[in-house]
């Protein structure tokens, strides 16, 4: 079922990342990192779909090389520890084929990103056909009109004057100067450490070159939205909107929200489960769809017989044949649209349960084969990160092979754990012992597909009798020579009368559950079967009517013969 999921991460240097490494990842790729020299083959790992690169009008054209793009990234960033690109891993929905996959992440992307100054390269897994997912990874630093990078942060100092403090950046700086303002330094008063401007502190001992500052500087203020969470919120919203829009296109009933259950205000558990059977519930005072179906085949069978041993007692008695076979071809009618609803709802439902039971069993096999998977791969990169540590520096040709075997076991780690976060979030887990309990909390989804399945068979069943119940009335109709068009005309004022009843009830009776589609379906359906029905037997009423009246001819002709016969 289409489900909401998206990750957001950050790719630095001080968690030993790189964008080149991340970027060959996710492209199946082969990239030498310019930055260390590690080169990132990635070319035998299957389950890419698609892989494409945006870029904003301002970005240079040679940028659509992925290798050439993010080793660009990494040189604009020089420190050991800086944040290289922003990782945004989304669920996309399996109701949906690939090529609207593709629709969803260009439009998503174009709007939300690209129109926003970032570069962005996108590519789609989908390693065993059942968890389809897209990672799209951003650049962080905006770019100017010329295709040069903007700062992501800059120094701002923080300076005094009339025992006033304020920040300014070096640029700002120099017209701050003449305004009075002054840089303060740390200098050193009564064995302590104090800040004060060189005006305030003659006499002292300058501890330090370096001014008063803020500790993280100040930051573009393009980047300092591309890090709000209101912003993570909004692409949040936006990628849900994205695909409800086109689930809605595609006619698909599946939505999805980015939203908490509590800021939706729901309190779900889908896998509950009553396991009481109909007779439980009916002695309880609610009604079963069961029990309620049985109940209406009793009156309905009442009906025939009252009707079977009416008319073999008073054929001809009764003043009015057709109202009263108009009344039992539209109570048999109501039980055609009852039981046509009933198997509609019924196999809607088992599908529903039974997809849901599956899926979430194939998510549990592959997070239960996923965990020492994992378990493994993490033990042997922070195998090969101690290994690198602890080789000299001359070993260089040893070192660059263990930093690249490092990298790339970095990279599947990562994978493997965004796809554990993504598996344990569709199954609502937050602790890997819960997996054994989310088996047995599934169960019940089976046994649940199971009853639908047997109720839509036992709609099935006695819909099917309904029809022969109809024939059997509409024959005993033509045999009792009565008129079609008034039969017709009375059964369709019934039916104005009937069908609004028959709607209250099955609303009543299926409350929340209740499907307005459905049961126009099912109206719409049995319309089409009683009409066909008519006409069928009116030509079977006619046909009856010419042998009636060919041998009424015979018996005259033999007559007129047999009076004419001379006697021998």
């Amino acid at each position: 079922m289409a489900i909401y999921h998206l990750e957001a991460k950050i790719i630095s240097r001080g968690t030993g990342r790189s964008a080149v490494a991340a970027a060959a990842y996710m492209g199946c790729d082969v990239i030498t990192n310019e930055y260390d020299g590690i080169t990132h083959d990635y070319t035998r790992k299957g389950g890419l779909i698609w892989e494409h690169i945006f870029l904003p009008s301002q970005a240079p054209p040679e940028w659509h090389d992925r290798g050439t793009l993010w080793n660009v990234v990494e040189q604009a960033e020089k420190a050991k520890d800086s944040r290289l690109a922003r990782e945004l891993i989304v669920a996309l929905p399996i109701e949906l084929p690939a090529e609207e996959w593709k629709s969803i992440l260009t439009e998503f992307i174009t709007e939300q990103f690209v129109s926003d100054g970032m570069c962005a390269d996108v590519a789609i897994h989908d390693t065993d056909g059942h968890n389809p997912h897209a990672h799209i990874l951003l650049t962080v630093r905006p770019l100017n009109q010329d295709g040069t990078w903007q700062y992501k942060t800059q120094k701002e100092y923080l300076c005094v004057r009339n025992g006033e403090e304020r920040g300014f950046t070096a640029q700002e700086f120099l017209q701050a100067q003449r305004d009075g303002w002054e840089k303060q330094y740390p200098y050193k008063k009564d064995g302590k450490k104090v800040f004060l401007s060189p005006s305030k502190a003659i006499g002292l001992e300058r501890m330090s070159k370096q001014p008063k500052s803020t500790t993280y500087g100040r930051q573009n203020p393009i980047t300092a939205r591309w890090n709000s969470k209101e912003q993570m919120e909004a692409w949040r919203s936006e990628w849900a909107n994205a695909v409800n829009r086109h689930l809605e296109k595609a006619q698909q009933p599946e939505r999805i929200d980015h939203r908490s259950f509590a800021d939706q205000g729901i309190d779900l558990n889908p896998m509950i489960h009553e396991g009481v059977t109909a007779r439980v519930l009916e002695s309880k005072g609610i009604v079963s769809d069961r029990c309620e179906l049985n109940r209406q085949i009793r009156a309905d069978n009442a009906l025939i017989r009252k009707l079977k041993e009416f008319l073999a007692a008073a054929k001809v008695a009764v003043t009015d044949l057709v109202q009263i076979f108009a009344e039992k071809l539209e109570s048999i009618r109501d039980t055609l649209v009852k039981t046509f609803y009933g198997q509609r709802q019924a196999t809607a439902a088992h599908k529903y349960y039974w997809n849901q039971y599956a899926t979430a069993t194939d998510r549990l096999d592959r997070l239960e084969a996923l965990l020492p998977e994992l378990k493994a791969k993490t033990a042997e990169q922070k195998r090969v990160h101690k290994e690198l540590e602890s080789t000299g520096k001359i070993h260089f040709k040893k070192r660059k092979e263990l930093a690249e075997k490092n990298a790339v076991l970095i990279e599947e780690v990562n994978e493997l754990q965004s796809e554990r976060s993504m598996l344990m979030q569709n199954l609502n887990l937050t602790d890997e012992k819960q997996i054994a309990e989310k088996r047995t909390a599934i169960r019940p989804l089976e046994s649940e597909a199971d009853r639908q399945y047997d109720l839509s068979q036992d709609f099935f069943v006695q819909h099917e009798q309904a029809k022969k119940d109809y024939d059997a009335v509409e024959e005993e109709s033509v045999k009792q020579d009565i008129d079609r068009k008034k039969l017709w005309q009375r059964q369709q004022a019934i039916r104005l009368e009937n069908t609004p009843r028959l709607h209250d009830r099955l609303k009543a009776q299926y409350g929340k559950d209740f499907d307005e589609s459905s049961f126009d379906a099912a109206v719409r359906e049995m319309r089409y079967y009683t009409q066909a029905r008519h006409y069928a037997f009116s030509d079977y009423a006619k046909r009856l009517q010419r042998e009636k009246s060919q041998k009424m001819r015979d018996n005259t002709q033999k007559l007129r013969k047999k009076r004419y016969e001379p006697e021998r």
